[in-house]
């Protein structure tokens, strides 16, 4: 067994950055960037670490193998000469799911079967049984074929990082809590920020925002499928446990006010506030947009109704509006919307000062930030006419005729 693994973290597009500057906070070694995903090595103490304190990842995974794989003879040796005998005891149960793209090896079924069969072939060889149960703990393999490189993967966190515990209903379309808590760091909310939000739904965005502030391990309230690995000893999950809580800074100043039209959503998010351990900081109330006054020194974080949360395109359109005039009205310290609507800056009325092509799920959409500039920053660039999820619906009325 090493005593560092190479680890690797998936992410959704735009939260790359973000991802990185928390992996370095906890101490993680070699770590490298690529879309979508950052790698990194550390100890067994790492994989409990990243799994509770990982705000914007979707999982952790253990890297075991790199390697070509155009043939099936390549694909079932790569995976035999892993010693899985050091890492699954014999009862383990080990489903294996995956992916392949770009590869001769395309039959994703048939990649599983194969690498089940070479994984089941190795046990029984090491572990000197002609029987596997598969009674005991769960052993998540993925695999991941890309252009005929094949990655073999021991998923460390279960269900993805972003069900915190908190959130045990939402409204339709809720954004991620590893996007939202993406979009609190863009938004630079500190220990003492004043933070709002008037299409607040089930909360998500203020609670992330809050834990931000707060230092609160997002993994304190739930539990990954590595504690119940063998190789990583449970008075590490223990010690990291501890060393998150004390961690924690209850005492700031930060303070979060969301409102939403709809009283079951206000409900929702109170209940979700509290789940989490924030309802001290976050405070919701049903208002209607169109009231909407920002304080001068808030941070404005939002996710404006569009898609599956609205009707009609039009009705998106006018709650954008009314936003972009009751901002207009009362300025703040800045306003960062995350919409797949394309047409959003002009209808808020004011181009960003810039842009982040990010998702939300699968759902791709852009962060428009707004915020006061320096003298030498300028403002993003006019949206392109064909945009990140398809053509714009309306000319933008900020391009220069």
């Amino acid at each position: 067994m090493p005593a560092k693994f190479e680890l690797i973290a998936p992410c959704f597009f735009g939260c790359e950055s973000t991802a990185k500057f928390e992996l370095t906070r906890i101490g993680a070694e070699n770590i490298r960037v690529e879309d979508g995903r950052l790698s990194f090595a550390g100890g067994a103490d790492m994989i409990a670490a990243a799994n509770l304190n990982l705000r914007t990842v979707e999982r952790v995974m253990l890297l075991l193998a790199r390697y070509r794989a155009a043939t099936f003879d390549d694909l079932f040796d790569g995976v035999y000469d892993i010693p899985w005998e050091e890492l699954l005891p014999a009862d383990a149960a080990f489903p294996v799911t995956g992916s392949s793209l770009n590869s001769q090896l395309s039959s994703v079924p048939a990649c599983q079967s194969i690498i089940k069969k070479a994984v089941v072939k190795r046990l029984m060889a090491k572990h000197h049984t002609s029987v596997l149960p598969e009674t005991g703990a769960e052993y998540k393999i993925r695999f991941m074929l890309r252009k005929d490189q094949c990655e073999i993967m021991l998923d460390t966190t279960g269900d993805g990082l972003h069900k915190r515990g908190y959130r045990r209903n939402a409204m339709e379309a809720p954004i991620r809590e590893t996007l939202a808590a993406t979009i609190a760091d863009l938004g630079r909310v500190r220990r003492d920020s004043l933070v709002e939000d008037p299409f607040c739904g089930s909360g998500t965005l203020l609670i992330e925002a809050a834990q931000k502030a707060m230092n609160i391990a997002p993994g304190l309230k739930r539990r990954f499928a590595a504690e119940r690995y063998g190789f990583v000893p449970t008075a590490i999950w223990a010690e990291q446990r501890q060393k998150a809580l004390a961690e924690a800074k209850l005492d700031v100043g930060f303070e979060a006010f969301g409102y939403d039209i709809d009283p079951a959503a206000v409900a929702l998010a109170n209940a979700n506030a509290k789940l989490a351990g924030v309802e001290k900081r976050c405070h919701f109330e049903v208002a209607d947009v169109a009231d909407f006054a920002a304080k001068q020194e808030a941070i404005v974080l939002t996710n404006p109704p569009y898609g599956e949360r609205m009707s009609t395109i039009e009705g998106a359109a006018k709650l954008a509006r009314t936003l972009g005039r009751q901002m207009e009205a009362h300025p703040c310290a800045g306003v960062y919307a995350i919409t797949a609507d394309m047409d959003f800056e002009n209808h808020y009325g004011k181009r960003a000062n810039k842009r982040r092509k990010m998702y939300n799920g699968m759902i791709p959409c852009q962060l428009y930030m707004y915020y006061n500039a320096p003298k030498f920053e300028h403002t993003a660039k006019p949206m392109p006419k064909s945009g990140f999820d398809g053509k714009r619906t309306t000319p933008n009325r900020f391009d220069k005729k």
